[in-house]
């Protein structure tokens, strides 16, 4: 779980990494191992209603095998599109990670039991597109999923998948939970520690920022859409001034 100080610490620390010239080789051999880094953050926003568009678009780019360990199933077109018209933004607590360009491109679902004797369970799903992976937002939106469990009162989080899905699985034992086999098919419960004033503060914090960066990505991606249309326009009444007879 990110800590709430590392929330505010990251990005600074980050660009500062980046904005530093890098040592000449010779000099490099000659200095100590850096200390590493704290990752960069990654804004995880909560998905509403008014986002089920995106998130059908997200599920429909995976490609055959993506949906195959997604679904437990070859899930076709209508299959998922009805799973998208299908979620309870009520009920249950959807994560996303976009991209610049306002594309979707990692997900996660966190289910909440309709069964009231299990309302202290939840059950974890992801997916990412082959064009982000190996960023580690899978291990991202767990933990994000994880800290907002228990921060509801979710004692114990499930993770059911195929048994050949080795990412998820792995992401599953790296947090600490234990993976059961049975056939093609593992189930992954991790139990999760009672909420803190940290937990909350953290997702408070993780929220905020996930909710300032996707309205910067929105201006400018109106900004930019705006200056196409001009650039668009500029190139048609130049085209037709050139063809214009004089």
């Amino acid at each position: 779980m990110v800590e709430t100080k590392a929330l505010i610490k990251t990005p600074l620390e980050g660009g500062e990494e980046l904005s530093r010239a890098p040592p000449e080789s010779r000099e490099r051999e000659l200095l100590p191992a850096a200390p590493r880094t704290p990752p960069v953050l990654v804004p995880i926003r909560s998905l509403g209603a008014n986002h089920r568009e995106r998130i059908a678009r997200h599920l429909l780019a995976l490609e055959p095998r993506d949906r195959y360990l997604r679904f437990g199933f070859a899930a076709n077109d209508e299959q998922i599109q009805r799973y998208a018209d299908s979620l309870n933004f009520d009920r249950d607590e959807i994560f996303g990670i976009y991209n610049r360009r306002l594309e979707l491109i990692a997900m996660a679902h966190l289910a909440f039991s309709a069964d009231t004797d299990l309302a202290a369970c939840a059950e974890f799903g992801v997916s990412v597109l082959k064009s982000a992976r190996g960023r580690g937002y899978g291990a991202r939106l767990f933990d994000r999923a994880a800290m907002h469990a228990r921060n509801e009162g979710v004692n114990r989080m499930f993770i059911h998948a195929l048994s050949e899905n080795n990412t998820m699985l792995k992401i599953a034992r790296n947090a600490g939970a234990i993976v059961e086999r049975d056939g093609s098919e593992s189930e992954a419960h991790l139990h999760l520690p009672p909420a803190t004033l940290d937990t909350r503060l953290s997702e408070l914090v993780a929220e905020q920022v996930a909710q300032t960066d996707y309205r910067i990505k929105v201006q400018v991606k109106q900004f930019w859409d705006v200056l196409a249309g001009v650039q668009a326009l500029r190139r048609d009444v130049q085209e037709a001034q050139r063809i214009t007879p004089k």
